[in-house]
């Protein structure tokens, strides 16, 4: 099992430090190394790997301060070798990645990216989704298609209910505004006000839950009927319905 430390990062950026009993860490997506070193010394961690989801810059801005200070090892996609700064460790779906005897599944979570993947720690039930799945969103498609995210999501969604969802960046506030303004409801409202309660304390809204998100996030039911036809797309398939979801999201 391990403990994770939610390390804030840039402007909204989440990093996660990740450790051990024996005080071994690892850190997922460290788009800056300050934070991070801070956050290792004064847990007194030994860093041994860096995860990263994908490469934008905001996502491994530190990882060659930190392997160069700790000689740590970087993992990350196959796809990205040639993108990631400092990688030693190619993976690809369905993978799994070790950390003593922690064991990931690697999923290839393509859209936001077209390398981007996730991994999934199934007995300590958390997930990094990196800019794939936000909690009450998703990431923007710069480089694959609405399909590609579509079907990435759909993998997530499956995990089970009590999974934990460690993403990229504390969007959820704007993502409940977001989802209220198209499908009013008590139940969003009440999470803007408990959102907003949060953030008035500087506190973080991660992590979500699988369960949580099949039940708020729009993303997330691009196949749900009832959404179809409040959105006056009936007729239109999950992925069409999907596409204008997150168009309306882009010019929100």
């Amino acid at each position: 099992m391990f403990k994770t430390l939610i390390v804030k990062c840039l402007s909204d950026n989440y990093t996660y430090v990740c450790y051990n009993e024996n005080n071994e860490a690892f850190v997922v997506d460290p788009s800056e190394a300050s934070p991070v070193i801070d956050c290792l010394e004064k847990n007194n961690l030994k860093l041994k790997y860096i995860l990263n989801t994908h490469h934008h810059f905001d996502h491994v801005g530190g990882n060659y301060e930190l392997k160069e200070k700790y000689k740590c090892s970087i993992v990350g996609s196959e796809k990205d070798k040639d993108r990631i700064p400092g990688i030693d460790i190619h993976l690809r779906e369905g993978d799994k990645w070790h950390f003593g005897d922690i064991e990931s599944e690697i999923f290839e979570i393509s859209g936001h990216t077209v390398g981007h993947i996730a991994f999934y720690f199934n007995r300590e039930k958390s997930v990094f989704t990196g800019d794939t799945l936000f909690s009450l969103g998703c990431g923007r498609l710069f480089e694959g298609t609405p399909k590609m995210m579509w079907e990435s999501l759909k993998k997530i969604r499956d995990l089970p209910d009590e999974t934990k969802i460690y993403c990229g960046h504390e969007y959820t506030l704007s993502n409940a505004k977001f989802i209220y303004s198209i499908l009013p409801s008590d139940e969003l409202k009440g999470k803007i006000n408990e959102l907003e309660n949060l953030y008035s304390k500087n506190l973080s809204s991660i992590p979500s839950t699988i369960q949580e998100e099949k039940k708020l996030n729009i993303f997330l039911q691009a196949d749900n009927n009832q959404i179809s036809e409040a959105l006056g797309l009936i007729e239109k398939s999950p992925e069409n319905v999907f596409t204008h979801i997150r168009n309306l999201k882009d010019n929100f």
